[in-house]
């Protein structure tokens, strides 16, 4: 049975049918795209791994079709996290449908304390994330302490662009940068597929992307903050030679750069993420 005849295939109205019923045309200023696609929701669903019995974390669900996905997926507690009042009503549907399986908070992600809802439990989150907060909420994700986190791994949507910067490596110089750094230190993370701009409506103007990103148990031990502070300054000057972009750390770079075993004629687009991690310890051991 199709999506738009009938009943969907998890006994649910389709989701056209939902976001007609409650009028929730998408809101730019909330970053909002819906997706309606069931074979892509569960698609996406599944790649996040055997999901019986997981806690998953959901943010910005909207009208619930990934939300819907992960539940017949057999999540055993979907927590989702809205702050469009407008859509409770339909993920309210779904709580009804699941019960007790899907755990609905109204709130702001940015400012949610998942850690305390989650009482301690590890969480996979999957998301379609809205575009204005992906990397913040990405960011927040990574910076985490202590070390590994709750969540035990991240399948999250981002522009391709930004994907591209998650994952990017000095041999993709105009990605690479600070948010490739902090996510490769932590991390390993890959581009698992694109997501075509007809899957959404309203269609964005731009390609979408999974991304997949699974702590590491042991990163290599550095100085988080320090690793930000100089990731900062070298990727700000992005085009100077790290004894000049260094400078707003460093009054005189070049003695730690050199004992971080890298040149001081180097440029931050040229550094892998194991050479900002020796130059964060070799900043530790000189102050």
């Amino acid at each position: 049975m199709s999506a738009s005849d009938g009943l969907a295939q998890d006994g649910l109205p389709p989701l056209r049918e939902v976001v007609e019923r409650h009028g929730l045309m998408a809101q730019k200023a909330l970053g909002q795209n819906f997706l309606f696609d069931l074979n892509l929701t569960g698609r996406i669903a599944r790649a996040a791994g055997p999901l019986a019995g997981q806690t998953v974390v959901e943010i910005g669900p909207g009208p619930g079709g990934l939300t819907r996905a992960l539940l017949a997926n057999g999540a055993g507690r979907v927590i989702a996290i809205e702050r469009d009042r407008r859509c409770l009503p339909a993920l309210a549907e779904i709580a009804a449908h699941y019960p007790g399986r899907l755990e609905i908070v109204d709130g702001d992600a940015l400012a949610v304390d998942l850690s305390q809802l989650l009482g301690g439990a590890e969480a996979r989150i999957v998301a379609n994330l809205p575009y204005n907060i992906g990397t913040p909420l990405l960011v927040g994700w990574l910076s985490a302490e202590p070390w590994p986190s709750w969540w035990s791994s991240l399948t999250l949507m981002f522009q391709r662009e930004v994907a591209e910067r998650i994952v990017a490596t000095p041999e993709q110089r105009a990605a690479y940068g600070r948010l490739a750094v902090l996510a490769g230190w932590r991390c390993e993370a890959k581009i698992l597929f694109d997501v075509p701009k007809t899957a959404f409506v309203p269609p964005p103007k731009i390609t979408s992307s999974i991304v997949q990103l699974v702590p590491r148990q042991h990163p290599e031990p550095c100085d988080r903050r320090l690793l930000e502070r100089l990731t900062l300054a070298a990727f700000g000057q992005r085009r100077k030679m790290l004894r000049q972009s260094l400078k707003p750390v460093l009054a005189e770079p070049t003695p730690i750069i050199e004992a971080a075993g890298l040149l001081p004629t180097a440029r931050a687009e040229e550094i892998p993420v194991s050479g900002f991690v020796r130059l964060a310890n070799a900043l530790a051991e000189a102050v």
